[in-house]
């Protein structure tokens, strides 16, 4: 059910891609403080099988993955070289993820191990006990994007934790302009959606401007006819919020136009990709965040294909060389903005699959999956959380092929996010509700 102003705010984002409220012209360019903190959401759409994504490479663990995965057990000739954690442990990462292996060994990534959507701490024995609280439709694409967007486990939400987050950025007052602090490059995201404030999204390299208009007289009158009629009173609530919606969107358009207009072209190279462009995208924004009066920004993209029910290996060796090269690249990006130290990435998706593949060399929907993150202040080159043991039917299975219970939460994994980006200890559960039945802990992946 959508709210009065969650119908407005749905309406907006559709309108020249851009959803904004007003922040007029803005100070002259300058490059980002020592205050800019970002946080870059990437979204691996379908379920990433994790579990190829890195593997433990001690003799005990390599056997048991090799033995129960099968065809799609990984030989070390498709694996990169072994990276080791501070306390020497082997792993070693999927062969077409060459440039975040290197990220991990430069101490500038880290992964989270087993995380996913929880309404308390679980076990196995609870879990098929059926007598504690579990996510709601669990396996499900569509509830699991929404839990790991909202952090809400059970129920529904018109808010994504980064929404709220938002929202707590704003009543702080650290930036000094309205442009909504969540930014998203891949079409309308729930992550960003607040109670009182609003995402913007655009396509990468999109035009920004109303359709139909340009420099001449004739256009000029259209438009400020246009404008006029946007600001007429009409007598009816909804058609009035709906036009002042509209009639912001169009003048923060011209206005982010403007900002961008300011920047200079980058000399990092990014891939010709649909997640390449749109981080290159979100890249040149942050070159222009001064001017846009930002002191924190929140960033949305994504990249889907991961639903790899059969031929897994074929639409792995396709898609992780995308993500390595765009990710490596971002990262080159805010070295040479300056910024890398103030800008944090990281991935989600809607679940991880089965360790026990499937008849047609693919793998089903399951839970807890391993994560990325990247940037500057990552403590990296570590490995968070707990591994799963691999064992069908082990402890951290829920059944017996290898659909791993998180022992690692959302609330926990984006509470640590959220607090280096300056969300207080006292705000936080507001931002993750149920980050209390964790004992408020945060994993300590960010210095």
């Amino acid at each position: 059910m959508f709210t009065r102003r969650g119908f407005i705010r749905a309406g907006a984002a559709t309108v020249g891609s851009l959803a904004l409220r007003p922040f007029g012209m803005l100070p002259a360019l300058a490059q980002s403080g020592p205050e800019y903190r970002a946080l870059v959401c990437v979204f691996l759409f379908g379920g990433n099988d994790s579990n190829n994504t890195i593997i433990p490479m001690d003799d005990t663990n390599y056997k048991a993955y090799t033995s129960i995965r099968g065809s799609l057990a990984l030989p070390t000739s498709e694996l990169t070289s072994t990276v080791y954690t501070p306390s020497n442990a082997p792993y070693a990462f999927h062969g077409k993820l060459p440039e975040i292996a290197s990220l991990f060994t430069s101490k500038e990534l880290a992964v989270v191990a087993n995380v996913g959507s929880l309404v308390q701490p679980l076990t196995r024995a609870q879990y098929q006990a059926q007598k504690s609280p579990v996510p709601l439709n669990l396996f499900s694409h569509a509830d699991q994007q929404l839990q790991w967007q909202t952090s809400i486990a059970q129920g529904n939400s018109p808010t994504g934790w980064a929404g709220r987050a938002a929202d707590n950025i704003e009543s702080q007052g650290i930036n000094s302009s309205k442009f909504p602090v969540f930014f998203s490059v891949a079409g309308n995201a729930l992550l960003g959606a607040g109670v009182k404030t609003q995402p913007v999204a655009i396509a990468p390299g999109g035009n920004l401007q109303l359709a139909g208009f340009n420099t001449s007289a004739a256009s000029k009158a259209r438009l400020n006819a246009l404008t006029s009629l946007l600001t007429l009173d009409s007598g009816v609530s909804l058609a009035q919020a709906a036009n002042a919606t509209l009639a912001n969107s169009v003048t923060d358009a011209t206005a982010l136009d403007q900002a961008l207009a300011k920047g200079t072209p980058l000399k990092t190279k990014f891939p010709d990709t649909v997640l390449g462009l749109q981080l290159q995208q979100v890249a040149q924004v942050m070159q222009v965040s001064s001017f846009l009066g930002m002191q924190r920004q929140i960033f949305f993209c994504s990249i889907s294909g991961f639903d790899t029910h059969a031929g897994e290996l074929e639409g792995h060796n396709a898609l992780y060389p995308q993500l390595s090269q765009a990710v490596s690249a971002f990262y080159s990006a805010t070295q040479e903005l300056g910024v890398a130290q103030n800008v944090t990435t990281f991935t989600e998706s809607d679940f991880s699959r089965t360790f026990q593949p499937t008849t047609t060399d693919g793998t089903d929907h399951a839970w807890g999956s391993h994560h990325m993150v990247v940037g500057g202040a990552v403590l990296g080159g570590q490995i968070y959380g707990s591994f799963p043991t691999f064992e069908l039917g082990g402890p951290n299975d829920t059944d017996t092929r290898g659909r791993w219970i998180p022992t690692t939460s959302i609330d926990q994994y984006g509470a640590t996010l959220a607090s280096w980006f300056g969300i207080p200890n006292s705000a936080l559960p507001t931002v993750f509700p149920n980050f209390v039945n964790f004992g408020s802990q945060k994993i300590g992946f960010l210095g």
